[in-house]
């Protein structure tokens, strides 16, 4: 079973965002403005909708309020920490098998679209533009304009938002990136879509990428930069 641990932080902020819900009459003595205590609010809606609980915010409120105010609790603080850690335990593996059984629709659906290919590794793309010039190795550096997105559209990631390409080596990367990526000639466009086997798996990456998430990039492989053997040889050089 993997340990689940909740910010000491978003409790924190958690408790005094709902223990001032029952302290009205004490705003004036509030060390933060009125926009401020806002946002925690907002920041803290969005954690823990990503959790996909249902709160009962009556017992929620009530359980925040009997610890700041030292008043007898329904629970030891030990049973309370179980019982939260199981929550999150069953809500995280139900979001996980909703997310799984829609991915496989989604990769199923989208094979069978024109233009669509796929790789044996389960690696799905469209040629959007062809290149003309040398198409990179693992050891390769390149240089690449992109945006990545969910299913469902959302932007997670973009270096045209930034204005500026990336660079980084292929051996570094997530592993439908290394191989997408050497499937492309300098000068091509390409739309890659990244089962989450070939990207961050069951766990996800932070708040921004769901579990079992396939990730659709639209990428311009604009030059490939460096080889590894040629960092190898730089490196040599300067000692």
């Amino acid at each position: 079973m993997k340990k689940i641990i909740i910010s000491t932080w978003l409790i924190a902020a958690l408790g005094l965002a709902m223990y001032a819900e029952g302290k009205v009459e004490e705003a004036a003595g509030a060390t933060v403005d009125g926009d401020t205590s806002y946002a925690f609010g907002m920041v803290i809606g969005s954690e823990l909708k990503q959790t996909g609980i249902a709160f009962n915010y009556n017992a929620f409120t009530r359980g925040v309020r009997e610890i700041l105010e030292d008043t007898d609790t329904n629970f030891s603080m030990d049973e309370a920490v179980k019982l939260v850690q199981t929550a999150f335990l069953e809500a995280m593996t139900k979001r996980a098998e909703e997310n799984k059984a829609k991915e496989q629709e989604f990769l199923a659906e989208n094979a069978k679209k024109a233009g669509v290919q796929a790789t044996a590794s389960g690696l799905q793309y469209e040629v959007i533009i062809e290149g003309s010039g040398e198409k990179p190795q693992a050891s390769d550096t390149v240089l690449v304009h992109y945006r990545g997105t969910l299913t469902d559209g959302t932007v997670f990631d973009s270096s045209y938002d930034r204005e500026e390409p990336a660079q980084f080596p292929l051996y570094a990367v997530i592993a439908g990136w290394t191989e997408g990526i050497q499937l492309m000639n300098e000068g091509a466009c390409y739309r890659l879509y990244v089962p989450s086997g070939l990207a961050y798996g069951e766990q996800g990456a932070g708040s921004v990428i769901p579990p079992y998430s396939t990730l659709i990039f639209d990428v311009e492989l604009l030059s490939i930069l460096q080889t590894l053997d040629e960092e190898d040889d730089i490196e040599e050089e300067e000692e």
